[in-house]
């Protein structure tokens, strides 16, 4: 008989009981079930709400069943629908009348709640920590690379020279900013809806307060509706997920861009391609691609569950059981992403001569010549279309700015002299950007050590 089973007349029908059932996914929250559900029994023997003996029987069996669980030793039952009532169950039968009292005083509607925000905010901790060691790679390749000139690019299209240091910092501001979102979401996902009841409280005097200092809570909630109804953790953890895959997805876009013939820039370890079973040359960068397209996944999981909710009035409506499934999907998509991004960006050669050349190339130096005159008094705007004229000229000729002779250049300006050379060599392009977020390597190696100083406040 089902534990809430003595209002009904027949037995569910069997495909009910596939269709409504949730223990298939929601098992793996067993050990935060567990735990809250000692906390709730410790607290009711404490207030003497039941029996101090039964509240110490309780939490023995509650221990048991977790060795149990772990050891392998237990096989839920379809039939008890969640994982709350699987274990409740398994109390019971181990037990007796005791394992009885233990839902006094609470609800599946907040039980389910404290379990779910117990569980994510584990899995925020493991995934923050996985983001600080992707972060500490990139500090590292970085500080090897802080005169590895590359070009920069805007819309694809060769840009201006700068380090790939400098190109890889942008990715560490990026999954820093991850991390803040990371604990901004954990902070507003700990408190405790326990004693929210169905979503009307309760009448006995439970001590909201003690359960929530045991189960590492902040405070409490102060609504009982919005206890067993907000899922607004689960979705900000959905949008925060949402957000560090596409990082994660620019940075394979070019991993995938830079490991290609066409760029070279870089070889991928052999541990992190696969080839083709017909085409014996290939070298696919299939990891980086496959967490791309992972990303769509992720995305999906923060839709599904922002459709879930969106027409929900209150309190609890059994829709909610939709929110684990996409939740758990996207924690485990983005922790196989992190744990793999780490080594493959660790092992991949970069190939700094061919960096170089192609910064050499497209004019990428261009701009540092329109600030040459414009340092020498000619509005920038002039200087702007003198050297946009230049470089038409060179690319009639298949040239670059640096080939031109200084009477072939005095020729559109009299202002040029030869030291404009030394103004336009890569180099000098790049070191010359010394300002606060630029390229130059001081100006990159100061952004590394405050990077470092940051990411260890935060673990």
């Amino acid at each position: 008989m089902k534990l809430w089973g003595g209002r009904f007349e027949k037995e569910t029908s069997a495909l009910v009981e596939d269709f409504h059932s949730s223990i298939s996914f929601d098992q793996r929250m067993y050990k935060q079930d567990i735990k809250g559900s000692i906390a709730h029994a410790r607290m009711l023997g404490d207030k003497e709400i039941i029996r101090p003996e039964e509240a110490k029987q309780i939490i023995e069996g509650l221990e048991n069943i977790l060795k149990e669980i772990e050891s392998g030793q237990v096989q839920f039952e379809i039939g008890a629908e969640d994982i709350h009532m699987n274990i409740e169950k398994l109390l019971t039968e181990k037990i007796g009348s005791a394992g009885k009292k233990l839902h006094t005083g609470r609800s599946r509607n907040d039980q389910v709640a404290v379990d779910f925000r117990l569980y994510i905010r584990e899995e925020t901790d493991a995934i923050k920590d996985l983001l600080g060691q992707l972060i500490s790679a990139l500090l590292d390749i970085a500080e090897e690379h802080v005169k590895t000139w590359m070009p920069g690019y805007t819309h694809l299209q060769k840009a201006q020279p700068i380090t790939l240091a400098h190109h890889l910092l942008a990715y560490v501001q990026m999954f820093l900013r991850d991390m803040g979102r990371i604990e901004d979401t954990r902070k507003r996902l700990n408190v405790s809806p326990l004693g929210s009841g169905a979503l009307a409280a309760t009448t006995f005097s439970l001590d909201r307060e003690a359960v929530a200092v045991e189960l590492g809570f902040a405070g409490v909630t102060l609504n009982s509706l919005d206890g067993v109804s907000d899922r607004d953790f689960a979705l900000e953890f959905l949008g925060a997920a949402s957000i560090i895959m596409m990082h994660l997805s620019r940075l394979c876009e070019e991993i995938i861009i830079w490991s290609s013939g066409e760029f070279g820039f870089i070889v991928l370890d052999d541990g992190f391609s696969t080839g083709s079973s017909i085409m014996p040359q290939k070298k696919n960068p299939d990891v980086a691609e496959l967490m791309r397209g992972k990303t769509g996944r992720v995305y999906g999981d923060l839709v599904a569950l922002l459709t879930v909710m969106k027409g929900l009035p209150l309190a609890y409506n059994k829709d909610m059981q939709e929110d684990k499934e996409s939740v758990f999907d996207a924690i485990d998509t983005v922790k196989k992403s992190l744990i793999v991004m780490e080594p493959m960006l660790r092992t991949m050669q970069v190939q700094k001569e061919k960096m170089y050349l192609e910064a050499k190339a497209g004019f990428t130096n261009a701009t540092d010549l329109a600030d040459y005159l414009a340092k020498k008094n000619v509005p920038f705007r002039e200087a702007h279309e003198i050297v946009g004229r230049l470089v038409l000229e060179c690319t009639r000729r298949g040239c670059g700015l640096e080939d031109l002779s200084i009477e072939e250049l005095r020729e559109v300006s009299g202002v040029f002299d030869p030291d404009l050379y030394e103004a336009i060599r890569i180099e000098t392009c790049v070191n010359s950007r010394r300002i606060t977020g630029g390229p130059a390597p001081e100006t990159a190696l100061e952004a590394i050590g405050l990077c470092r100083r940051i990411l260890q406040a935060k673990v």
